[in-house]
Order: structure tokens, then C-alpha cells, then sequence
């Protein structure tokens, strides 16, 4: 879900991110995969845009954000886990400056992640692939670069 107001709202937090009322990103895993949370309980996942390597913690703006659409989310939260830019390279050197895209998604490197190479899902490695959000089309588009890695699996072995 994403959770931003106005149209001119989320252009201000793009332009500005880490600033102002973010632009949310909000899923609720737990809705598909029971396993997510105690019977019973639910879990969210949220993040929000900032600067690359940003220290700012953006806990209580993500958490104002999803109130102002869900009134009395606050009151629902039972534990959280926060972590920011920093945190999230230390723990996966793909995340770099915290970038879930695995760092700058441009036009340019669409088509070039993770090297310039015919195929981004074959690595030199005979039989090693790789689907990441580094690989084309990026994170954004949920499950494609696996869906992508897996059919250049299969045809290398010739199905």
C-alpha cells in the first residue's frame, strides 16, 4: 500500500525525502503468511524514502503517516523493529547507503546491474544466478527478477 495523501504531498517528499510527512510504502505480510505473527496478531512492514546513508530515524513520522489513514494504528503496536539506512548495509552489503534497490536505480543502470553483460542474471560462476533488486527491472517490480533468473536457469539446462 502506499500511503502518501495528496499527488503535490508525495512530489514534496520525493523531492525532499527524509523531510515533512513521508511517502509510505506499507505491507502487512502476515495477511498470506500466518507465520509472520502470533495466532491472532498481525505484523506491518513499512519504509519510507530518505537520503542516501540518512541517520535521520523516521520511526514516529512513518508511524504519524500510516495513523493519519488508519485512525488508531498507534494504539495496535505491540513491539516494533526500526532500522535506518546505516543498519540496513551493515546487515546486507546489497543494501548499500540502505537502498533496498541496491543503491542508485537509474536509467542507465536498468540495464546494467549488476555489470554489462548480455544476460545481468548469469554470473561467471557456471550454474550461480542472481535475482536481487540489482538486477533488472529492480526491486520495485516484485518477484520478476527471480521469475527472470529462474527462466535463464532453465534454459542453460536446455528446458
Amino acid at each position: 500500500m502506499h500511503l502518501g495523501g495528496s499527488f503535490d504531498e508525495i512530489c514534496a517528499s520525493e523531492r525532499r525525502p527524509g523531510s515533512g510527512r513521508p511517502f509510505v510504502l506499507l505491507a502487512q505480510p502476515s495477511l498470506w503468511d500466518d507465520t509472520r505473527a502470533p495466532e491472532g496478531g498481525h505484523t506491518a512492514w513499512a519504509y519510507c524514502h530518505v537520503p542516501n546513508g540518512s541517520r535521520v530515524d523516521m520511526t514516529a513520522a512513518i508511524e504519524a503517516q500510516v495513523e493519519r489513514f488508519a485512525p488508531g494504528f498507534h494504539e495496535r503496536i505491540l513491539a516494533r523493529s526500526a532500522r535506518g539506512p546505516t543498519e540496513l548495509e551493515a546487515s546486507n552489503r546489497n543494501l548499500v547507503g540502505g537502498d533496498i534497490n541496491g543503491g542508485l536505480m537509474d536509467l542507465r543502470q536498468l540495464f546494467t546491474r549488476p555489470c554489462v553483460t548480455p544476460n545481468p542474471y548469469r554470473t561467471p560462476r557456471k550454474g550461480v544466478y542472481i535475482c536481487s533488486a540489482s538486477t533488472p527491472p529492480g526491486g520495485g517490480v516484485h518477484g520478476m527478477c527471480g521469475f527472470a533468473a529462474a527462466k535463464t536457469a532453465l534454459r542453460d539446462l536446455g528446458q
